[in-house]
């Protein structure tokens, strides 16, 4: 097993992780009504293919990380998970950046996989709204060594924040196409 990384602190991580969530959620919902006209020299919808190769690669980490503690490599554990944490953050990054510059893009509505893209994407939104704090919550007992909890929520933010990563991707892949 690996040593703590930080000291566990329950209250104060309970603040920060609920407060950071609310934020990010409200910042997120807050992109329906912000648009910004910039001339960036590039279409600014490189964002979206960026953020869908983080997702894909944030998705490619996650069943790594998993196969390493399923083969009890806890230190490669722990590194692919606190990539998987950085690039996710990347990510919002990206995402905002996206969503400021170019608003929303509407799918046809005469296209053929108009149902499963909604299916995709409106899963792949309430799942993406309500993971974060899951994900701080999981990442916080692991890095406090309080490995019984740790994995006690992993076994529920692991497969909601991979559907979500995958799902990211498959949203850009079928929307990719509509972008003005």
């Amino acid at each position: 097993m690996i040593e703590a990384s930080i000291p566990k602190n329950d209250k104060a991580a309970k603040r920060i992780i609920w407060i950071l969530s609310l934020v990010v959620f409200l910042v997120v919902v807050s992109l329906k009504y912000i648009h910004v006209e910039a001339n960036l020299g590039f279409d600014p919808h490189l964002f979206a293919s960026i953020n869908a190769f983080i997702n894909g690669s944030v998705a490619i980490l996650l069943a790594s990380a998993l196969f390493a503690v399923k083969q009890k490599n806890y230190s490669l554990h722990k590194r692919l998970m606190l990539l998987a944490m950085i690039l996710s953050s990347l990510f919002l990054v990206s995402y905002i950046a996206h969503h400021v510059l170019t608003g929303d893009t509407t799918y046809p509505k005469d296209a053929p996989m108009r149902a499963f893209y909604f299916i995709v994407l409106i899963t792949h939104i309430i799942l993406a709204a309500v993971i974060l704090p899951f994900i701080l919550f999981t990442t916080y007992r692991g890095l406090t060594a309080d490995f019984q909890a740790h994995k006690k929520i992993a076994r529920i933010t692991w497969p909601i924040w991979f559907y979500v990563a995958v799902s990211g991707v498959v949203v850009y892949w079928m929307i990719s196409p509509y972008y003005a």
